[in-house]
């Protein structure tokens, strides 16, 4: 009698089948990982640029109703010769922080958020208004979320 010694063939392309499995599991896993962590950059980028925007509104609170409106480059900061009221102040504020989520195509200056957008939206006829801030981007594979900051001034 003949002792076998050694792996068969079959037994070497079963482990070759197992391991392949596995590292396409693996792959698929970090390319997951990759996804979320894309998303959570675009939200933690949404939640500061409205935080950026609250914190302007804050500052300007002389603004009030004037959140609503266009934005408008002012060319309010930095400049010593231009002086600009709380409305002029809020159409820059808005339209700086356009350009951070949406960039400038006429530029070509890309923005932070891909197929970003930001609307403000002022309620109250006196003070205490509420501002609603919401930021739109698109990500990766369609999705459309949002991100929303409601304050009160």
């Amino acid at each position: 009698m003949r002792r076998e010694r050694g792996f068969s063939l079959v037994e070497a392309m079963v482990a070759l089948v197992v391991l392949a499995v596995g590292m396409l599991g693996i792959a698929g896993l970090y390319v997951t990982t990759l996804r979320s962590g894309g998303s959570a950059i675009y939200r933690m980028q949404a939640v500061n640029l409205a935080a950026d925007l609250a914190d302007r509104i804050r500052t300007n609170r002389g603004a009030g109703l004037s959140y609503n409106g266009a934005p408008a480059n002012n060319n309010c900061y930095g400049a010593a010769s231009v002086d600009c009221g709380p409305p002029q102040m809020a159409a820059n504020d808005l339209f700086v922080w356009q350009q951070q989520i949406a960039g400038d195509p006429a530029q070509q200056i890309p923005g932070i958020l891909p197929g970003g957008a930001g609307v403000v939206l002022v309620v109250g006829a006196a003070a205490p208004f509420t501002y609603t801030i919401t930021i739109n981007w698109v990500e990766a594979g369609g999705d459309t979320p949002s991100y929303t900051l409601t304050l009160q001034i």
